[in-house]
């Protein structure tokens, strides 16, 4: 069985969105199996999104993920890291198809509700980083 990390981010908290993206991943028969409610400090989000630090857009993800806390989660399944991203749809909330988590629910590229592993190595390093 394949695991995805997912945080759901702080406008899927505030929209109180949880419990409806909970149960679309449970419907597609993937597996709950970790889930804690924490607040992102400034290092671990500098560690977590360090591949787009150079990118104009950094602070105000770190302003973002920051400002509330976020529940950061585990889901297991067959092929989880895929079905997960088809799932939540593309990273755009704008240019997600209806019947996606994004489509649904998001608004642009950073209030896009959720974030999810994009690959089986970068799970188990993101796994490793919330999870210790």
């Amino acid at each position: 069985m394949e695991k995805s990390l997912i945080i759901l981010k702080p406008d899927c908290m505030q929209r109180k969105l949880v419990g409806q993206v909970i149960s679309r991943l449970e419907n597609a028969g993937l597996s709950l199996t970790a889930c804690k409610i924490m607040r992102l400090d400034d290092d671990l989000l500098r560690e977590h999104y360090g591949h787009v630090a150079h990118l104009s857009f950094f602070p105000e993800i770190i302003e973002f993920m920051s400002s509330i806390p976020v529940m950061v989660m585990i889901f297991e399944g067959e092929n989880a890291v895929e079905r997960v991203r088809n799932i939540l749809g593309p990273t755009d909330s704008q240019k997600a198809p209806a019947g996606t988590i994004r489509g649904d629910f998001g608004l642009d590229k950073t209030h896009n509700i959720a974030h999810a592993s994009d690959s089986k190595d970068s799970a188990e390093k993101e796994m490793a980083r919330f999870f210790k």
